[in-house]
């Protein structure tokens, strides 16, 4: 599970799972929000995690507006679904990481979408701030 800024593509908080457990997500979740604070929109699937009373209840409880995809939409959240694609064929299954330590180390690369930037650097220079909407 990955959250991203929208403008930046910057990966916010993730967690690595191999359940369909709502813990992790929150736990992302909340992570992020106590690090950068709350953005104005928060937009997912509608998985059941995502869907889920303590997902959910986490985002109205610091006044984030939530935003679900329609049904069997992957377009609505193209970075994200853009993301776990590049991760895979560029970078995961080509080095086949040993564990979750190895994998962060080696994921940060720039991006052609932002000028040869790296999204935590587009991040940091501020491009979040002109909208906050998250996914």
């Amino acid at each position: 599970m990955a959250i991203i800024d929208w403008a930046s593509r910057a990966v916010l908080g993730w967690r690595l799972s191999n359940t369909m457990d709502t813990s992790f997500c929150v736990s992302a979740l909340e992570e992020a929000l106590a690090r950068l604070g709350r953005p104005e929109i928060f937009n997912t699937d509608q998985g059941s995690q995502f869907t889920s009373a303590a997902f959910t209840g986490t985002l109205a409880a610091t006044g984030v507006r939530i935003s679900m995809d329609g049904r069997g939409r992957w377009m609505d959240n193209v970075f994200i679904e853009r993301l776990w694609r590049s991760l895979k064929y560029e970078d995961i299954y080509l080095k086949g990481y040993s564990d979750g330590h190895e994998a962060k180390a080696g994921i940060a690369r720039p991006h052609q979408a932002l000028e040869i930037r790296a999204p935590m650097a587009v991040w940091q220079a501020g491009a979040h701030s002109a909208k906050r909407l998250w996914i």
